[in-house]
């Protein structure tokens, strides 16, 4: 088993990349409203992406609720990626595709894995 200082580090990394974008999000909303509207995401769920990103990043990186929050994440990715990222004629769509399903997959493994019974509570 892991050190419980490395699985913090583990979960505060993963958590940092949602936290950030939802920081970024709000800094400057413009660009990010402008590629919801090419794909035709209402501009009104931004408040509810930014809550989400650090709300559930913040969750993360504290331990708080970690199966929820991860599963929650998760589940952001998979609709990130099926939302905007289905050009895959693009290679850079179609990585950042992959991309989001993988970081969905590791959210999904901290989720069980935080659920569990017997799991420390990090």
């Amino acid at each position: 088993m892991l050190p419980a200082a490395l699985l913090i580090a583990a979960r505060a990394l993963v958590a940092m990349l949602f936290i950030l974008a939802g920081i970024a999000k709000v800094s400057g909303p413009a660009p990010f409203l402008e590629h919801m509207s090419e794909h035709h995401v209402p501009g009104l769920l931004l408040p509810a992406v930014i809550a989400l990103e650090i709300g559930c990043g913040l969750a993360l990186l504290i331990g708080w609720r970690t199966p929820y929050a991860a599963a929650a994440l998760a589940a952001f990715c998979v609709l990130t990626a099926v939302v905007f990222h289905l050009d895959f004629a693009d290679k850079a769509e179609r990585t950042l595709f992959f991309k989001d399903l993988a970081i969905a997959g590791g959210l999904l493994a901290m989720a069980i894995s935080a659920a569990r019974p017997g799991a420390a509570a990090i």
